[in-house]
Protein backbone atom coordinates (compact mmCIF):
# COMPACT_ATOMS: atom_id res chain seq x y z
CA UNK A 1 0.00 0.00 0.00
CA UNK A 2 1.16 3.67 -0.80
CA UNK A 3 -0.44 6.75 -1.17
CA UNK A 4 -1.71 6.16 -4.83
CA UNK A 5 -3.18 2.72 -4.15
CA UNK A 6 -5.12 4.05 -1.04
CA UNK A 7 -6.08 7.09 -2.59
CA UNK A 8 -7.39 5.26 -5.27
CA UNK A 9 -9.20 2.84 -3.27
CA UNK A 10 -10.88 5.59 -1.52
CA UNK A 11 -12.06 7.64 -3.95
CA UNK A 12 -13.39 4.12 -6.47
CA UNK A 13 -15.31 3.51 -2.68
CA UNK A 14 -16.51 6.89 -2.50
CA UNK A 15 -18.45 8.94 -5.11
CA UNK A 16 -17.96 12.09 -3.30
CA UNK A 17 -14.42 12.19 -3.73
CA UNK A 18 -12.59 14.20 -6.28
CA UNK A 19 -8.61 14.44 -6.77
CA UNK A 20 -7.67 17.40 -8.23
CA UNK A 21 -3.57 18.36 -8.99
CA UNK A 22 -1.77 21.68 -10.02
CA UNK A 23 0.21 19.89 -12.49
CA UNK A 24 2.24 17.69 -9.81
CA UNK A 25 1.34 14.57 -10.47
CA UNK A 26 4.21 12.62 -8.98
CA UNK A 27 2.39 11.04 -6.15
CA UNK A 28 -0.79 10.08 -8.82
CA UNK A 29 0.19 9.31 -12.00
CA UNK A 30 -1.04 6.43 -12.24
CA UNK A 31 -4.90 7.82 -11.53
CA UNK A 32 -6.00 9.84 -14.67
CA UNK A 33 -7.36 6.96 -16.37
CA UNK A 34 -8.96 5.01 -13.48
CA UNK A 35 -10.42 7.99 -12.32
CA UNK A 36 -11.63 9.54 -15.19
CA UNK A 37 -13.81 12.99 -15.03
CA UNK A 38 -13.12 13.08 -11.20
CA UNK A 39 -9.11 13.20 -11.49
CA UNK A 40 -8.85 17.11 -12.34
CA UNK A 41 -5.52 18.87 -13.85
CA UNK A 42 -5.65 22.38 -13.51
CA UNK A 43 -2.50 23.17 -14.50
CA UNK A 44 0.01 25.33 -12.65
CA UNK A 45 -2.57 27.40 -10.72
CA UNK A 46 -2.99 26.40 -7.66
CA UNK A 47 -5.74 28.93 -7.20
CA UNK A 48 -8.04 28.82 -9.48
CA UNK A 49 -7.68 24.58 -7.83
CA UNK A 50 -8.36 25.78 -4.42
CA UNK A 51 -10.89 28.05 -5.70
CA UNK A 52 -12.46 25.38 -7.95
CA UNK A 53 -12.35 22.71 -5.23
CA UNK A 54 -14.24 24.94 -2.82
CA UNK A 55 -16.65 25.15 -5.59
CA UNK A 56 -16.76 21.46 -5.72
CA UNK A 57 -17.05 21.04 -1.81
CA UNK A 58 -20.09 23.21 -2.01
CA UNK A 59 -21.82 21.07 -4.46
CA UNK A 60 -20.89 18.17 -1.25
CA UNK A 61 -17.46 16.45 -3.07
CA UNK A 62 -14.82 15.94 -1.26
CA UNK A 63 -11.63 17.12 -3.15
CA UNK A 64 -8.12 15.98 -2.55
CA UNK A 65 -5.65 18.21 -3.78
CA UNK A 66 -2.38 18.29 -4.64
CA UNK A 67 0.36 20.87 -5.23
CA UNK A 68 3.97 21.64 -3.71
CA UNK A 69 3.77 22.91 -0.38
CA UNK A 70 5.49 26.31 -1.15
CA UNK A 71 3.04 26.89 -3.98
CA UNK A 72 -0.20 25.50 -2.16
CA UNK A 73 0.54 27.40 1.11
CA UNK A 74 2.04 30.47 -0.18
CA UNK A 75 1.12 31.23 -3.89
CA UNK A 76 -2.75 29.91 -2.88
CA UNK A 77 -3.35 31.40 0.94
CA UNK A 78 -5.82 34.11 0.39
CA UNK A 79 -7.77 30.87 -1.51
CA UNK A 80 -7.67 29.08 1.59
CA UNK A 81 -8.36 31.10 4.09
CA UNK A 82 -11.57 33.12 1.89
CA UNK A 83 -12.45 30.01 -0.26
CA UNK A 84 -12.16 26.64 2.42
CA UNK A 85 -11.61 28.06 5.61
CA UNK A 86 -14.06 31.10 6.32
CA UNK A 87 -17.01 28.68 5.10
CA UNK A 88 -15.10 25.48 6.57
CA UNK A 89 -15.11 23.57 3.59
CA UNK A 90 -14.19 19.78 3.39
CA UNK A 91 -10.97 20.50 1.28
CA UNK A 92 -8.26 18.55 1.85
CA UNK A 93 -4.76 19.85 0.85
CA UNK A 94 -2.06 17.35 0.10
CA UNK A 95 1.37 19.21 0.39
CA UNK A 96 4.72 17.73 -1.10
CA UNK A 97 8.24 18.30 -0.80
CA UNK A 98 7.32 20.21 2.59
CA UNK A 99 10.43 21.44 4.59
CA UNK A 100 13.80 19.57 4.48
CA UNK A 101 11.97 17.09 2.07
CA UNK A 102 11.80 19.95 -0.12
CA UNK A 103 16.20 18.97 -0.45
CA UNK A 104 18.12 20.51 -3.56
CA UNK A 105 15.53 23.30 -4.04
CA UNK A 106 16.36 26.73 -3.14
CA UNK A 107 14.25 29.23 -0.82
CA UNK A 108 11.73 29.84 -3.10
CA UNK A 109 10.70 26.52 -3.04
CA UNK A 110 11.16 25.80 0.61
CA UNK A 111 8.22 25.70 2.84
CA UNK A 112 9.60 27.04 5.77
CA UNK A 113 6.03 28.27 7.10
CA UNK A 114 3.42 26.09 6.12
CA UNK A 115 2.56 24.52 9.57
CA UNK A 116 2.15 28.04 11.01
CA UNK A 117 -0.12 29.75 7.74
CA UNK A 118 -2.27 26.78 7.56
CA UNK A 119 -3.11 26.57 11.07
CA UNK A 120 -3.52 30.24 11.40
CA UNK A 121 -6.85 29.54 9.17
CA UNK A 122 -9.86 28.66 11.82
CA UNK A 123 -11.25 25.20 11.07
CA UNK A 124 -8.39 23.98 9.15
CA UNK A 125 -7.10 20.82 10.66
CA UNK A 126 -3.07 20.36 10.13
CA UNK A 127 -1.17 17.08 10.20
CA UNK A 128 2.29 15.85 9.60
CA UNK A 129 2.96 12.44 9.44
CA UNK A 130 6.69 10.99 10.61
CA UNK A 131 6.77 8.62 8.03
CA UNK A 132 5.07 6.79 4.89
CA UNK A 133 3.11 4.26 7.74
CA UNK A 134 2.63 6.86 10.15
CA UNK A 135 0.74 8.88 6.73
CA UNK A 136 -1.26 6.18 5.68
CA UNK A 137 -2.82 5.54 8.98
CA UNK A 138 -3.66 8.92 9.55
CA UNK A 139 -4.80 9.81 5.79
CA UNK A 140 -8.17 8.01 6.03
CA UNK A 141 -9.25 9.74 9.15
CA UNK A 142 -8.03 13.04 7.43
CA UNK A 143 -9.93 12.36 4.02
CA UNK A 144 -13.34 11.38 6.11
CA UNK A 145 -13.85 14.59 8.40
CA UNK A 146 -15.96 17.16 8.09
CA UNK A 147 -13.43 19.68 7.73
CA UNK A 148 -10.82 21.49 5.78
CA UNK A 149 -7.41 19.78 6.25
CA UNK A 150 -3.58 20.45 5.58
CA UNK A 151 -1.17 17.35 5.69
CA UNK A 152 2.50 17.47 4.83
CA UNK A 153 3.18 14.56 2.55
CA UNK A 154 5.66 12.12 3.49
CA UNK A 155 7.35 9.45 1.84
CA UNK A 156 10.04 8.93 4.01
CA UNK A 157 10.17 4.91 4.89
CA UNK A 158 9.32 3.86 8.60
CA UNK A 159 12.09 2.92 11.00
CA UNK A 160 9.25 2.60 13.55
CA UNK A 161 5.86 0.42 13.99
CA UNK A 162 3.32 3.49 14.31
CA UNK A 163 0.44 3.19 16.54
CA UNK A 164 -3.47 3.69 15.28
CA UNK A 165 -3.94 7.09 14.43
CA UNK A 166 -6.56 9.49 16.38
CA UNK A 167 -7.73 12.39 15.47
CA UNK A 168 -5.77 15.16 17.75
CA UNK A 169 -3.97 12.50 19.85
CA UNK A 170 0.14 12.28 19.74
CA UNK A 171 1.76 9.38 19.44
CA UNK A 172 3.87 8.52 22.80
CA UNK A 173 7.28 6.93 22.04
CA UNK A 174 8.95 6.91 25.65
CA UNK A 175 8.50 8.85 28.74
CA UNK A 176 11.16 10.91 30.10
CA UNK A 177 11.94 12.42 33.22
CA UNK A 178 15.25 14.35 32.13
CA UNK A 179 13.77 15.33 29.13
CA UNK A 180 11.18 14.71 26.36
CA UNK A 181 11.33 15.58 22.67
CA UNK A 182 8.53 16.95 20.76
CA UNK A 183 8.71 15.98 16.89
CA UNK A 184 6.90 16.10 13.69
CA UNK A 185 7.33 15.31 10.30
CA UNK A 186 10.39 14.01 8.76
CA UNK A 187 12.50 14.56 11.19
CA UNK A 188 11.02 11.58 13.24
CA UNK A 189 13.71 9.34 12.75
CA UNK A 190 16.64 11.60 13.28
CA UNK A 191 14.21 11.94 17.06
CA UNK A 192 14.14 8.51 17.16
CA UNK A 193 18.15 7.76 17.03
CA UNK A 194 18.61 10.54 19.44
CA UNK A 195 16.39 9.22 21.74
CA UNK A 196 18.86 5.69 21.40
CA UNK A 197 21.42 8.56 21.86
CA UNK A 198 20.78 9.92 24.94
CA UNK A 199 19.69 7.05 26.72
CA UNK A 200 22.93 5.58 26.12
CA UNK A 201 24.16 8.09 28.25
CA UNK A 202 22.10 7.09 31.11
CA UNK A 203 19.33 10.27 29.95
CA UNK A 204 15.98 8.99 31.11
CA UNK A 205 14.26 10.32 27.80
CA UNK A 206 10.51 10.79 26.74
CA UNK A 207 9.56 11.11 22.88
CA UNK A 208 6.60 12.02 21.07
CA UNK A 209 5.18 12.03 17.86
CA UNK A 210 2.96 15.05 17.18
CA UNK A 211 1.50 14.00 14.25
CA UNK A 212 -1.35 15.90 14.61
CA UNK A 213 -0.48 19.65 14.93
CA UNK A 214 -4.25 21.19 14.47
CA UNK A 215 -5.99 19.87 16.63
CA UNK A 216 -3.32 19.56 19.23
CA UNK A 217 -2.90 16.97 21.98
CA UNK A 218 -2.24 19.97 24.70
CA UNK A 219 -2.91 17.01 27.65
CA UNK A 220 0.16 14.90 26.28
CA UNK A 221 2.27 17.98 25.72
CA UNK A 222 1.44 18.86 30.23
CA UNK A 223 2.27 16.04 31.41
CA UNK A 224 5.52 16.21 29.22
CA UNK A 225 6.18 19.97 30.67
CA UNK A 226 5.04 18.54 34.30
CA UNK A 227 6.60 15.37 34.47
CA UNK A 228 10.17 16.27 32.71
CA UNK A 229 13.05 18.63 33.53
CA UNK A 230 13.77 19.78 30.18
CA UNK A 231 11.54 19.87 26.68
CA UNK A 232 12.92 19.51 23.30
CA UNK A 233 11.02 20.74 20.25
CA UNK A 234 12.78 19.51 16.55
CA UNK A 235 11.10 20.84 13.41
CA UNK A 236 12.02 21.65 9.64
CA UNK A 237 9.90 25.10 9.70
CA UNK A 238 10.84 28.49 11.21
CA UNK A 239 11.16 28.95 14.83
CA UNK A 240 8.43 31.05 14.44
CA UNK A 241 4.73 29.84 13.77
CA UNK A 242 5.88 25.94 14.12
CA UNK A 243 5.82 23.73 16.83
CA UNK A 244 7.58 26.15 19.63
CA UNK A 245 5.50 28.54 18.91
CA UNK A 246 2.59 26.66 19.59
CA UNK A 247 4.26 25.00 22.86
CA UNK A 248 5.04 28.72 24.13
CA UNK A 249 1.10 29.75 23.54
CA UNK A 250 -0.08 26.52 25.03
CA UNK A 251 2.62 27.50 28.09
CA UNK A 252 1.42 30.89 28.37
CA UNK A 253 -2.31 29.97 28.30
CA UNK A 254 -1.57 27.57 31.01
CA UNK A 255 0.35 30.00 33.13
CA UNK A 256 3.05 27.42 33.35
CA UNK A 257 6.94 27.81 32.69
CA UNK A 258 9.00 25.18 31.05
CA UNK A 259 13.35 24.58 30.38
CA UNK A 260 12.74 24.53 26.57
CA UNK A 261 15.88 23.10 24.07
CA UNK A 262 14.39 24.36 20.70
CA UNK A 263 15.61 22.96 16.86
CA UNK A 264 14.39 25.22 14.10
CA UNK A 265 15.20 27.41 11.05
CA UNK A 266 15.85 30.77 12.91
CA UNK A 267 14.97 32.99 10.39
CA UNK A 268 16.93 31.71 7.39
CA UNK A 269 16.37 29.38 4.89
CA UNK A 270 18.51 25.56 4.44
CA UNK A 271 21.57 25.14 2.29
CA UNK A 272 20.14 23.12 -0.41
CA UNK A 273 21.57 19.67 -0.74
CA UNK A 274 20.45 15.61 -1.14
CA UNK A 275 18.36 15.78 2.63
CA UNK A 276 21.55 13.86 4.48
CA UNK A 277 23.32 16.77 3.52
CA UNK A 278 20.71 18.97 4.28
CA UNK A 279 20.43 17.25 7.78
CA UNK A 280 23.78 17.22 8.30
CA UNK A 281 24.40 21.02 7.50
CA UNK A 282 22.25 22.11 9.41
CA UNK A 283 22.88 19.89 12.27
CA UNK A 284 19.59 17.88 12.31
CA UNK A 285 21.41 14.62 12.37
CA UNK A 286 21.19 12.72 15.07
CA UNK A 287 24.76 12.23 16.79
CA UNK A 288 24.41 16.36 16.03
CA UNK A 289 21.23 16.68 17.71
CA UNK A 290 22.70 14.81 20.57
CA UNK A 291 25.84 16.91 21.14
CA UNK A 292 23.85 19.53 20.93
CA UNK A 293 21.23 18.78 23.84
CA UNK A 294 24.45 17.07 26.33
CA UNK A 295 26.19 20.62 25.28
CA UNK A 296 23.00 22.46 26.79
CA UNK A 297 22.52 20.15 29.67
CA UNK A 298 26.17 20.28 31.06
CA UNK A 299 25.75 24.51 30.35
CA UNK A 300 22.92 24.17 32.55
Amino acid sequence: MNYETLLQETVLKDEKYIVMTAENRALIRNLPPILGRRFIDTGITEQCMVGMAAGLAVCGRVPIIHALATFLTLRAFEFIRTDVGIPALPVKLSSFVPGFLSEANGPTHQALEDIALMRSIPHMQVFAPADEQDMLLALPTIWSSPYPSYCRINLRKPNYSHQPFELGKAEVITEGSDLTILVYGTLFAEALETLSLLTSKGLSVGLINLRSLQPIDENCILQAVKHSRYIVTIEDHFLVGGLYSILAELLLKKQITANVIPFALNSRWYKPALLADVLKYEGFTAPQLTQSILHYLDAN
